[in-house]
Parts: C-alpha cells; sequence; structure tokens
C-alpha cells in the first residue's frame, strides 16, 4: 500500500511526515501490512518518478493524508492524479484522511485549501488544472476519515489501521466494480446494528430485483464480519440452489454449519438438518446473512429460531418478497429504494465512458437515458454497457425506443440490450441460456450451441460485453435474475418463432395432452416429488426439431424412434434406465449428461456417435463397465464420479485422441487404470481421487504430454512416479500426501527422494518463489518394482540436475538445501571458530570416486590411514600436485576450483577425500547422504545420493565432466549426517593412471610468491594448491583466484551450520 502527503505543512509548523504520516507508517508496518512511503524531504518538479508509479501501481490501497497545504504541491497532486487513475484501472481502494482540512474545503476549492490552490495554479496550463480539480473533487466524496470529527491522532491511526487490515482480508466478498452508493446504504444498517441491544438483531432488506440487495449485503458482511471471530456465514442465491440441486436445502445447511463451527457436518435430510443447526448454533454469537429467500420454508429450514443464537448475533435476510420479512417480526425492514439522479449519473457514465462524469458531446444524451432508467442500478449497468463506444446518432436512435417504455417497466428498458444485439445468433444464444443453461461451465454451453449453428464463441463474449451475461466461479455462465427473467418473457412470446418451454404447467400440459408442435426447439422438465412420472416417447414426436432436452425424474415409454435426432444437449436425471436404449437415435449429441440413475452399462450396441464430445454418467451406484470408447471418437471429456460399482475403464480409451478431461472419482472399485490410457497426449486434467483400490501410477504417464492437472489424493497409490518430475506441462498436483503447484511440489519430492528418511511434507517447497528449471532427472530404470518400501527403490535414481536462472537464485536454493539438510537456520548462527571443539573427537575418512580414479584411491586411501593414524598434522589429506591429479584443499564440507585449461580432454577422473570427526555417541552406519556439484559459471547444481556416489558409472561420470569446462568456477560439497563434522575436504583431478604410486609423507609447504602457482585467499574458504606444478607432465598453471560471491556466503554459512549442529550434539 502507498501513503501519499505533502512534504511540508507550515500551518501545523512541522513536517507532516515526521509527525502524524510518520506514527501512521509505523503503526501500519507493526501490523505486517507492506508499506511504500516517499521519504524524500522535498519534491521538485511535475513528473513522478519511476519508482513512486510502480508502488502506487503495485499497491492495493493508497491511502492520501490531505493536509492544508496539500493544494500547494504539484508533486502530491499529480501523485493524486495517478493514485486515483490507478483506482479506476486496477481497482485498488483509495481512503482519504482530512488532516485539519474540511472535506467541503477540498470539493469546493474554498477556505485556506482554496486560496493555496488559486496561488499555486497561477501560471499553470489549463488542461493540467482541470486534471488536479478533478481528482481533488473525486477524492473529497470518498469515504475516509476527519481528524476534526475524531478524539486524538493516535485513535485516528487505530482506526485507520483496523480499516486497512479488513479492507486486505482475502477472505472478503467481492462487490461490485464501481460502488456508487454503496457506502451511504451500508452506514445505514451498520449504524443501526450498533444501536440495538444485545438481543439477537434481525434485520430484513427488501427490493426489487436488480435493486442492488446482495451487493448491499456483502458489503456489510465485509464491513462487520470481523467482530464475530470467524462464526459468520454468507449463504447466496439460497433460491437457485433450492431450485437446481436434487439435495434441496441440505448443502446450504452444511455450509452454515461448515462457517460457522468450522466442521463439516454429514447431514441426510433436511429434518436432521434443522435439528444439528439448532443444537449446534444455541447460544453462540453469530453473524449470519441468508440472500435470496423465496419461501417461508427455506428460512426454517437454515434458521428456524433466530431466538436461540447467543447474544450479539446478527441474522441478515435479503428477499422480494415482503410479507416473508413482516412474518419474521423482525427489528427492521431496509427497503431498497431507487439511486438518486447524481449516482445514477455516475453509476451510467462508469459503465458508458469509463469515467464518473459524460464526454461534452453526450451530456445531455447521458441525462436522458439515466432519466429512463430510473435509478435502478442494474439498469443503469446495463445500458451504460450497451451504449458505451457508441455514437451520438446511435444513442439517439436508442432514446427513441426509451420514449416509449414507462419507466417502472424494467423488463422492458433491459430488453433494448437484447434488442441491440446484431443478429438471431446472439438472440437465440441469450434465450437458450435464459430457458436452459444457467449456471453451466461456458466451455460446455459452447460445445452445445456451436453444434445447433448459432456461433457461440463470439456469441457468448458479446453477451458477457453487453453485461448480459456473466461468468461466475469455476467459470460457469449466470446472469442477474431480472435479465434471466426478461429472457424467458421473451422466450413465451407468439412472436418468437422458435418455442422454448421451461415452466413447469406449461410443460405438464403440452406432454399430457400431446399438443408439441414442430417450433418447439427446448423442453425442460424436473418432477418435483420423489418418485418418476412417466410420458409416451408419442409425446414428443411432433418436437422435430427438438434440439435441447432436460429432464429430471421422468420416463418415457414407447419407441424412442419417434424423438427428435436433431438433440443436441439431453441431460436426463433420475431415468429408469438399464441401459440407453437402442432405437434412441442420439448421430448429432453433442453432451449427454444421465447421472444419477440405475444404469448397468452405457449401451447394450454402441454405436457411433462421432459428434458426441462430452459424456457425464456421474453418481451411477451399478454402472460397472465404461462403453466401448472407439465407437466415439471425437469425445472430449469423460466424467463417471461416484460410480461405486465401476471396476473397469475399457482400453478403447487409448483411441479418444481428442479427450482432454477424465475425471474418475470417488470410483472405489477401480482397481487399475488401462495402461493405454498413458498414451493419451491430448489429455489435459486427470482426476482418480477416492479411487482406493488404485494403488499404481506408471512412469508411462510421462507420455501424457498435456497434462496439466493431476489429482490422486485417497487413493492406495503410495510412490509417486520418478519420471512425473520430468513433466513441462504438469503445473498443479495432488499425490500421496503433496498437494500444490508443481514448483512448490516436485523440489519437495525431489529432497524426499534424495534424502527418504527425511520428512519433506513438512518443508513442502525449498524452491519456493523462484523459477527453477529441471534439467534432468536420471533413473537406471523405467521397469521399477512398486511392491518395494520408498528407500528400496530410491537406488534407482542416480541424478538429479537442476538449472538456475540467476546468481542470486542459485545462492538462495543452496542456503535452503542447507537449512533442510541440518534442522537449522543458518542466518541466525553465530560466526565463530570451531576447531577447538573437535580436538576429543574420533576421526575418520572416506575416498569417493569418480570415472577412472581406482588406483589413485587406493593411493589415497593408503596415505590417509597413516596420517590419521600418526595425527602428526593439523592436515591430513595429501596437497601436492603429482603428474597425475591437480589437488584442492579446504577446512570443512566442500572444496572450491577453478576448472584448468584442457582438462575437458584428459580429466580421467575426480578423487574425493572427506576427513570427519564423530564421537562414540554417533557413529552411523552411512555417514555422507548426497555430494553436490555447483557449477557458479553455468548456474547448475548436481545432486547424487549416496547409493549413486558408491556405485558411479560410466554414465554418471559423462554426466560431471560433460559440464565441467576450461575456467568454470565449482564448488563439490559433501552433505552428511548429524552428529558429524567435516574436517577437511579435498578434491583431485585426475588426468592419468599409473600402474602403481607411493607418496611420500607431507611435509610443511610455505607458498612462496615468486613460484608459478598464484594464491590468494578468500575470506570464506582456504583452497590449497601444492607448488610443484610443473613435475605434471601436462602444461597446467593454476592460478587461485578470488571466490565467486556466491561461493563466499555459501561456505561461511556452511561453516556455522556445522558449528551448530556440533553444539547441538
Amino acid at each position: 500500500m502507498v501513503i501519499s502527503s505533502p512534504s511540508w505543512g507550515r500551518s501545523l509548523g512541522e513536517d507532516t511526515r515526521k509527525t502524524f504520516v510518520s506514527h501512521l507508517y509505523a503503526a501500519l508496518t507493526n501490523a505486517a501490512i507492506r508499506t511504500f512511503r516517499d521519504d524524500k524531504e522535498l519534491r521538485k518538479g511535475n513528473k513522478l518518478e519511476p519508482e513512486i508509479k510502480r508502488a502506487i501501481e503495485g499497491s492495493r490501497i493508497s491511502i492520501v493524508v490531505l493536509s492544508p497545504y496539500y493544494a500547494g504541491s504539484s508533486w502530491c497532486l499529480n501523485e493524486l492524479v495517478h493514485i486515483l487513475h490507478c483506482s479506476h484501472t486496477y481497482g485498488q481502494v483509495v481512503m482519504p484522511v482530512f488532516y485539519h482540512v474540511d472535506p467541503s474545503h477540498v470539493r469546493k476549492l474554498e477556505g485556506n485549501f482554496g486560496t493555496i490552490f488559486e496561488l499555486h495554479a497561477i501560471h499553470r496550463e489549463h488542461e493540467l488544472l482541470s486534471k488536479w480539480k478533478t481528482v481533488l473533487t473525486e477524492v473529497s466524496n470518498l469515504s475516509g476519515w476527519d481528524l476534526n470529527n475524531i478524539s486524538n491522532e493516535g485513535e485516528l491511526v487505530k482506526q485507520i489501521v483496523e480499516d486497512t487490515l479488513a479492507k486486505l482480508d482475502i477472505s472478503l466478498l467481492s462487490i461490485t466494480e464501481y460502488p456508487v452508493g454503496l457506502d451511504s446504504r451500508v452506514q445505514q444498517i451498520t449504524k443501526f446494528i450498533d444501536h440495538q441491544s444485545t438481543e439477537v438483531c434481525m434485520i430484513g432488506i427488501w427490493g426489487m430485483g436488480g435493486s442492488g440487495k446482495t451487493t448491499t449485503a456483502k458489503a456489510i458482511y465485509n464491513q462487520i464480519r470481523s467482530r464475530f471471530k470467524g462464526r459468520a456465514s454468507f449463504i447466496e442465491s439460497i433460491r437457485e440452489v433450492c431450485d437446481n440441486n436434487n439435495r434441496g436445502v441440505i448443502p446450504l445447511q452444511q455450509q452454515l454449519l461448515l462457517d460457522l463451527l468450522k466442521i463439516k457436518q454429514e447431514i441426510h435430510s433436511i429434518a436432521s438438518g434443522i435439528t444439528k443447526i439448532e443444537k449446534r448454533l444455541r447460544g453462540q454469537t453469530v453473524f449470519v446473512i441468508l440472500d435470496d429467500v423465496t419461501t417461508s420454508e427455506q428460512l426454517k429450514n437454515l434458521c428456524a429460531d433466530p431466538k436461540l443464537f447467543g447474544s450479539g448475533s446478527v441474522l441478515i435476510i435479503t428477499t422480494r418478497d415482503g410479507r416473508l420479512l413482516k412474518s419474521l417480526s423482525g427489528d427492521h425492514i431496509f427497503t431498497m429504494t431507487e439511486m438518486d439522479e447524481d449516482q445514477s449519473l455516475e453509476l451510467f457514465c462508469w459503465h458508458a465512458f469509463q469515467k464518473p462524469y459524460p464526454r461534452y458531446s453526450f451530456s445531455e444524451l447521458t441525462k436522458n437515458v439515466v432519466g429512463y432508467c430510473g435509478g435502478l442500478p442494474l439498469a443503469l449497468e446495463v445500458l451504460g454497457s450497451y451504449l458505451s463506444k457508441r455514437t451520438t446518432r446511435e444513442w439517439r436512435s436508442a432514446l427513441s425506443k426509451l420514449e416509449k417504455i414507462p419507466n417502472n417497466e424494467v423488463q422492458q428498458i433491459l430488453r433494448i440490450s437484447y434488442d441491440g444485439l446484431q443478429d438471431y445468433t446472439q438472440k437465440d444464444i441469450f434465450l437458450d441460456i435464459c430457458c436452459f443453461l444457467i449456471g453451466k461451465n461456458r466451455a460446455d454451453v459452447t460445445e452445445i450451441l456451436n453444434a445447433c449453428g448459432l456461433h457461440a464463441d463470439i456469441g457468448i463474449s458479446i453477451l458477457i460485453e453487453r453485461s448480459l451475461l456473466k461468468v461466475e466461479k469455476n467459470n460457469k455462465l449466470g446472469m442477474h435474475d431480472l435479465l434471466r427473467d426478461m429472457g424467458r418473457a421473451i422466450a413465451g412470446e407468439s412472436s418468437i418463432k422458435d418455442m422454448r418451454l421451461w415452466f413447469h404447467d406449461d410443460v405438464l400440459h403440452v406432454l399430457s395432452k400431446k399438443t408439441g408442435t414442430y417450433t418447439i426447439v427446448g423442453m425442460i422438465l424436473k418432477y418435483q416429488r420423489t418418485g418418476r412420472i412417466i410420458f409416451g416417447t408419442d409425446s414428443l414426436q411432433e418436437m422435430q426439431k427438438l434440439r435441447l432436452l432436460k429432464l429430471d425424474g421422468v420416463h418415457l415409454m414407447g419407441e424412442y424412434g419417434l424423438i427428435s435426432k436433431q438433440l443436441r444437449w439431453v441431460d436426463w436425471q433420475r431415468s429408469a434406465f438399464k441401459f440407453i436404449p437402442n432405437d434412441f437415435d442420439l448421430e448429432n449429441l453433442v453432451v449427454f449428461e444421465l447421472k444419477h440413475s440405475n444404469l448397468r452399462q452405457v449401451w447394450q450396441e454402441t454405436k457411433i456417435l462421432d459428434k458426441l464430445k462430452i459424456l457425464n454418467v456421474s453418481h451411477n451406484k451399478y454402472l460397472k463397465i465404461t462403453p466401448d470408447f472407439s465407437k466415439l471418437p471425437n469425445l472430449e471429456k469423460l466424467i463417471m464420479k461416484d460410480c461405486p460399482s465401476l471396476s473397469e475403464v475399457h482400453q478403447s480409451i487409448g483411441d479418444l485422441k481428442s479427450l482432454v478431461l477424465i475425471n474418475l472419482r470417488d470410483c472405489t472399485s477401480l482397481a487399475n487404470l488401462p495402461r493405454e490410457i498413458y498414451q493419451l497426449k491430448s489429455v489435459k486434467t486427470l482426476i482418480i481421487s477416492g479411487c482406493s483400490k488404485i494403488d499404481k501410477l506408471e512412469e508411462d504417464i510421462l507420455q501424457m504430454e498435456s497434462l496439466t492437472t493431476l489429482i490422486a489424493a485417497n487413493t492406495g497409490v503410495k510412490q509417486v512416479p520418478f519420471s512425473i518430475v520430468r513433466s513441462k506441462s504438469i503445473a498443479y498436483i495432488s499425490l500421496c500426501g503433496y498437494k500444490g503447484l508443481s514448483s512448490d511440489v516436485f523440489p519437495s519430492l525431489i529432497w524426499s527422494w534424495m534424502s527418504p528418511t527425511r520428512n519433506s511434507l513438512s518443508r513442502i517447497s525449498p524452491f519456493a518463489g523462484n523459477s527453477l528449471s529441471l534439467v534432468s532427472l536420471h533413473a537406471e530404470s523405467n521397469n521399477m518394482d512398486y511392491q518395494s518400501p520408498m528407500l528400496t527403490v530410491l537406488s534407482k535414481l542416480r541424478c538429479v540436475w537442476f538449472q538456475c536462472q540467476s546468481e542470486n537464485q542459485l545462492t538462495q536454493e543452496l542456503r535452503r538445501f542447507i537449512d533442510d539438510l541440518y534442522d537449522v537456520n543458518f542466518t541466525e548462527l553465530e560466526t565463530t571458530s570451531h576447531g577447538h571443539q573437535i580436538t576429543n573427537l574420533s576421526l575418520k575418512s572416506i575416498v569417493i570416486g569418480m570415472g577412472s580414479s581406482q588406483i589413485v584411491m587406493d593411493t589415497l586411501d593408503k596415505s590417509l590411514a597413516q596420517g590419521l593414524a600418526t595425527n602428526s598434522s593439523d592436515s591430513f589429506l595429501p596437497g601436492d600436485n603429482y603428474p597425475y591429479w591437480l589437488a584442492y584443499k579446504c577446512e570443512g564440507p566442500s572444496v572450491h576450483f577453478e576448472v584448468p585449461e584442457d582438462s575437458g580432454s584428459c580429466m580421467k577422473g575426480i578423487a574425493l577425500c572427506v576427513v570427519y570427526s564423530l564421537t562414540p555417541q554417533n557413529l552411523p552406519i552411512e555417514c555422507i547422504t548426497s555430494v553436490l556439484i555447483i557449477n557458479y559459471t553455468k548456474l547448475t547444481i548436481q545432486i547424487y545420493k549416496r547409493d549413486t556416489i558408491m556405485s558411479f558409472n560410466d554414465e554418471d561420470w559423462e554426466g560431471v565432466v560433460s559440464n565441467l569446462k576450461v575456467d568454470d568456477n565449482v564448488e563439490i560439497f559433501v552433505a552428511i549426517g548429524h552428529g558429524l563434522t567435516v574436517k577437511e575436504t579435498a578434491v583431485y583431478l585426475i588426468y592419468g593412471q599409473p600402474a602403481a604410486m607411493e607418496i611420500e609423507p607431507i611435509p610443511e609447504v610455505e607458498v612462496q610468491p615468486s613460484l608459478d602457482v598464484k594464491t590468494e585467499s578468500s575470506p570464506g574458504a582456504e583452497a590449497q594448491s601444492s607448488p610443484d606444478v610443473k613435475r605434471r607432465r601436462l602444461s597446467i598453471t593454476v592460478e587461485v583466484k578470488p571466490l565467486p560471491k556466491p561461493y563466499e556466503i555459501l561456505t561461511r554459512l556452511v561453516k556455522r551450520v556445522l558449528l551448530k549442529c556440533l553444539c547441538m550434539d
């Protein structure tokens, strides 16, 4: 967030930045709110600096402190212009503080504030002054704080911090983009609540559709929910949920209990839900909003007796039915009134011109349109969007229609937008969605209507642009009730050539009397009772243009060949089918939903349905097998959720080249997936969560190259396929206890594989927040045995190779690895010498070979054994550069070196020697857990686990040497177990293999500056190279350069970690 204030204020006698603003900044920072404040004392000129603009643009809230001399600062005024521009463009919140300034003086440029502005305005450009006046007027009308109305500055700072925290709450409900006039309505209701007694407060919000009831209720919820410490619930769209959900009000009862008690309750009937609500919420102080209640039954089922709530509770109900609220005997009923002229004008202009006032040439036209809207918010929004970016001639044409429509006929006002649609396809799309497809997925609706020849991709986009349609959560299509009702009224008019039957009584009449006609293109019938209603198929015989059919609890008897062959969408719930009748011609079907039915199998004889794209047979408890997919070549979505008897997926699923979604959630009898499923390169989402008998995912899953989402929680799978981290497409994964974005989950998976005894689930993202490129993940074989526990299959994993994007990132990831390895945060450790703390410990050594290094390893083993036995020197590792090797040594667990010339062509191997200490209480069987090779030049990290280190093969060596080029800065780091401390580490670059070697006892060597070898100590490490380089057969000069900054940091901090580990043990 940003604090904007002037850098001086002579009327106060002191700089406001050093007093009030300083206190406010400190309070916001102490509240963990990231706050930006321009600290420069005096700004000159008009142009905002880039860092100021970026800070404003990146903030969610801007606090503008308007002091008496604010209007005398060009800098502040230009800042305000940019702040309000970001508010309009990005929806940022702006909160003014009137610090010893009257808001009306700011608005009207009167008093001392106005005088200062006039003096400052001398010789200013007219356009600039106009901008300043506009933003000062706008900010003065915003809701904020006036110091004159608050007892002291401390109380003001406290209120600002509390309000800022509330506005930053991510759990707040989303409200309208342009909340014109909303604040006054909200304050009216919240003040009423504040003045009530400690008893339960019941409030009703009543008004017609589109008047802003829900928006007002959401704003109230956002403002006072924090008072109830998590005991708050907003139950939205009750009427719609009850009408469209088979379980009626039960899901809402569950939501209410979950919101208030944070416990998911299983409710099997409405009656049991009522009992649980009364029992669990009795005496509890809660805040509940019930939105769009249409019947007293709904209210009874959700809140039978509000007086059972604890004192201080608040219940708010929004409804169109005033009689419902009167029957409650609530404390007050707030009636939604029309917006006044100024508010209506502003709201309309935001939608028509994207600013709060009209363009000059549209002023008179705007007033006329706003007058016809009658102050109804929805009409202002829809007409504003409809007329946006149109010419004055088009506006006058629209107005000529408006003149014939009375103000109180809202549906007719809204119909102007419908009439303005360009062609019949857009109108048909609107009417089809109004009558049948509200709440359906946008992509599915597009497929259905495209198959009807309606060009739905562009058509739906136009409807959204015209505010006739909106996209809600989970990409579902929705629209305001008024628009829906308007569309359905239009669909029932005799002038409409295509009939759509959606009203329950009308459909019953047509089917029972068999009065259907050729003009009927869509029909929906939901039988309200628990049983089924039966009609003959001949009731639909005349409906040969029928393309959209939705039935629930309806059974048709007779010849299915009589039903229209033009069907594109069939949604049939609670059918009596054991299988789809063979004579049901579905050759043009695009979407088939057959849910909550009695299917044993989908088809007895599968016909070729080459237009079918979506098949949903969820919640069929007797369905045992999927259909033969070879007859469904263009299927894109297969949804078979909650089919507990399903035990087999037909292998022909591998033939579906267009399949993008497979959802088999909660198919508890399904034991495995066919191998062919992994061949599907087009699948983007695979859901098998709850399939408890599936115990294996094949390594072949890597072949699913389009897979972006894998949800496999609560299955029998115990091992994540190694190949999965090589996927370039997966973005989200839920599997084996891991859940989240792949960029977070994959690194944690890799660490768990490299150190299987460590619990990586507790530190889910070692690479969190960074862009890391996974170069390769090597495994010995793709044919892995999953019957063994994780520790045994990890031996198959050879190497993990990461490519970082920057030097800084490389350093950060190494830090995280050290933290994770030693369970400490090295940034908290002190930098002190620890040599004296290991004097009484037992010293051991280990030699590790990479490439052709066996003879050298044997020689080093012998030398180490002698040195450790005599304990004659502080250095136990040979440091001479023999003709066959080049040696580098360092104290601690890591060695840094620069790759010498010609190493790529003649380096035969690398030997790694480690001398470590341990106490008698710490005698681990395996001291080394992994080895890291860090190339600071190439920004790579190669990680080798212990099993790989002890069995290095030719392929492993090729992976090491191929990443080493001349002059590369390289570090080799040895990760050891707890209770151990590395005293010394040496790396030997091997350039030849003698038949046998003898190493003389190591004398103390002092390196002279006159020798050919240049040495320079680093503050972080002491890598040493023996002076006798010229005895080597190769002509190589070794220069130990200053270590790169990342290495200096890492070496210093690794030593701290080891010290801490030693002290802890």
